[in-house]
């Protein structure tokens, strides 16, 4: 009688495809967040960007999710290596990343602050600024090459490429308006940029979903 060995009982099509990684990794970082949300009754949404959490109850949700995401990115990078994607979408995407990272490991300062940033707020800000900005770049690079790839995703990726190259246009708008003011609401609500950056953050979140899937092989999305 004979028996296997550990080696020749796993097989490459048992293994968990990378993409489905990267959705478990953003849906995970998605629950992470809304969590946080919901343990923070005292923060608005609405007004307080995500990164402000941190300091709040639960704030280690908030640093755990963007880092989440930044492996995630990274893994998507990977893919988009792998399957020849175009040269400057993945320096987009490697932008994005590298962001994203530095975002998390570098902690936002408490709300109200935003005239007097801190050292480590500085370099949060100064890393999630061009990761926002690198993301529809990547989407617009990308877009031809992932929906030849995917046929069936193309008007997903056509979606969350509009809406993140609009949703990115408002939030810089908001975030100069809180930086400078604010003058868009009253006294008491300075702005949405809460809310308008999770809706950014949340389509950008979605096309990384979305890009993995497509870049993946087709036994991968078997």
């Amino acid at each position: 009688m004979q028996t296997r060995s550990p080696s020749s009982t796993t097989s490459p099509s048992s293994l968990t495809p990378p993409s489905s990684v990267v959705i478990t990794g953003i849906g995970a970082a998605v629950a992470g967040i809304v969590a946080a949300d919901l343990l923070n009754p005292g923060y608005s949404p609405v007004t307080e960007v995500i990164s402000r959490y941190v300091n709040g109850t639960a704030g280690w949700l908030v640093t755990t999710a963007l880092l989440m995401v930044a492996g995630a990115s990274g893994l998507l990078l990977a893919l988009l290596r792998r399957a020849g994607a175009p040269r400057a979408g993945r320096w987009a995407v490697a932008v994005w990343t590298v962001g994203v990272l530095v975002a998390g490991v570098f902690p936002a300062d408490p709300p109200g602050r935003w005239s007097r940033p801190s050292t480590s707020d500085l370099v949060h800000g100064t890393a999630a600024a061009p990761a926002f900005l690198a993301l529809p770049v990547a989407a617009l690079l990308l877009h031809r090459w992932l929906a030849r790839r995917r046929p069936g995703a193309a008007r997903l990726l056509r979606a969350a490429l509009v809406a993140s190259w609009v949703s990115t246009a408002v939030l810089l708008v908001c975030l100069v308006d809180v930086m400078d003011g604010p003058s868009l609401g009253t006294a008491a609500v300075p702005t949405f940029v809460g809310l308008v950056e999770r809706v950014a953050f949340g389509t950008a979140l979605a096309w990384v979903a979305l890009a993995a899937v497509a870049a993946a092989s087709p036994r991968e999305r078997a």
